[in-house]
């Protein structure tokens, strides 16, 4: 009987949300910024089956007799926000047991029930580039994920590619997070010594298998750690490089240079001073902004210009929270911070959209408000960089999953830590007397 209901009880929900995708609604009279186009002052959006249908002024776009209509007057309506770098879901990824292990999954260890993610939907975040932290040179495997409600696995989350493979990228970084004892490297140079290597030995691994032509006699033993560093080496793996200091950028471009692979520059701190060797390299930049002092040394240049140095560069600039370092909640913070300190305000409202989408090979799905592309929204009480403003509603594939006017959702969006905080936030690099 507890089974009949259990199973009952499931199925209301999933055709429930069935429900929801596939009705029409239609938002009316907002202030639409599309990101692809020119804002819409007095606009429709039109979504049904968890996709855009239309968008356009009032008097363009057809609405259906059926549609829910939604009176958004007074409101913005804008894409889901793209965070490419977060800690979110009680992530662990490699251990103490070698500074490189590329063989590490960061998704065997998300609990996609962790709270974090409602404060993640509270900010109008939609879209996350899950990560393992920053204390080795090569942490592990990272995952692109969908905040879709109702999730009970991880798998609920993932985004998949053409031929239904998880998408995710893989975690570097250098500086002195991974400088410490043996087996770890010392200094900066045997740093990237130990990377060389590696790849040298992913070089190695993936001439072998061509050779063997499907040739299981002549098939290498089987790594699954340079699996995925030969994945890096074919570009179908990108790497996000954690990164400071303008000597440690170098470095990566020089191993970008010398072994082909895709790249995202984590941080960059230092970035403005070498500007123009980035974009010439046509690596795009994760930047993140802190708005108090402390933090570690190398990013004690850390300045609010980055992002608009870096786009009169030519350099593509998406930001990121690295949640817990900043709070998902307060995601408009920062390109608001670098629009003050220069940087356009296109720029800066495709840095937590199209931008994000465009590094994660995400842009034929999300990042912007298109007929075609996912139904992932948000609507904000007024202007996205107004310190006034919030996030009254956000929708993944045409579900709503956050309502501020709902008390529920509301403890999210303004309760300080001890709101859903059930679970101990990851601290890649703290010292906890036992490193």
């Amino acid at each position: 009987m507890k089974i009949v209901l259990t199973l009952g009880i499931a199925w209301v929900s999933i055709c429930g949300t069935l429900y929801a995708q596939s009705q029409t609604h239609a938002f009316l009279n907002a202030r639409i910024i599309p990101i692809s186009g020119d804002d819409i002052e007095r606009g429709t959006l039109l979504v049904r089956d968890g996709k855009i249908v239309a968008v356009g002024g009032s008097d363009g776009v057809d609405v259906p007799a059926e549609a829910v209509r939604v009176d958004a007057r007074g409101k913005t309506i804008m894409p889901g926000l793209i965070c490419t770098h977060s800690h979110l879901g009680g992530i662990g990824g490699a251990d103490g047991s070698a500074p490189i292990q590329p063989d590490v999954r960061v998704y065997d260890s998300i609990n996609v029930h962790d709270s974090g993610f409602k404060r993640a939907w509270a900010g109008g975040l939609t879209t996350l580039n899950i990560m393992p932290g920053s204390g080795h040179l090569l942490s592990g495997q990272t995952v692109y994920v969908k905040l879709r409600g109702g999730a009970r696995q991880i798998e609920d989350f993932f985004l998949r590619d053409a031929e239904g493979r998880v998408m995710g990228g893989m975690k570097m970084a250098n500086g002195t997070n991974s400088m410490r004892k043996s087996p770890f490297p010392g200094t900066r140079g045997k740093s990237a010594a130990l990377v060389r290597e590696r790849y040298i030995k992913a070089q190695e691994y993936r001439d072998k298998i061509v050779r063997a032509d499907g040739d299981p006699e002549k098939m290498p033993e089987r790594d699954i750690g340079l699996e995925g560093l030969v994945e890096v080496l074919e570009g179908t793996r990108v790497v996000h490089y954690h990164t400071h200091r303008h000597d440690d950028i170098m470095t990566i471009l020089r191993l970008r240079e010398e072994f082909g692979f895709r790249v995202v520059l984590h941080h960059v701190s230092e970035g403005w001073k070498v500007a123009e060797e980035i974009a010439k390299a046509g690596v795009p930049c994760s930047v993140i902004l802190v708005d108090s002092p402390g933090g570690k040394l190398e990013a004690v240049n850390l300045v609010y210009k980055t992002g608009g140095v870096l786009e009169r560069a030519g350099v593509q600039v998406a930001f990121h929270t690295d949640d817990w370092i900043t709070d998902s909640r307060l995601f408009f913070r920062m390109p608001a911070l670098a629009v003050r300190a220069g940087m356009s305000r296109a720029a800066g409202l495709r840095s937590v959209t199209l931008a994000g989408a465009e590094m994660l090979d995400l842009s034929d799905r999300i990042g912007s408000l298109e007929v075609g592309k996912d139904a992932d929204f948000i609507l904000l009480s007024g202007d996205p960089f107004s310190v006034y403003t919030k996030v009254l509603e956000t929708w993944v594939e045409g579900e709503k999953v956050f309502d501020r006017s709902d008390a529920k959702d509301r403890l999210y969006a303004v309760g300080g830590y001890g709101a859903g905080a059930d679970s101990e936030p990851y601290f890649c690099c703290f010292d906890d007397g036992e490193n």
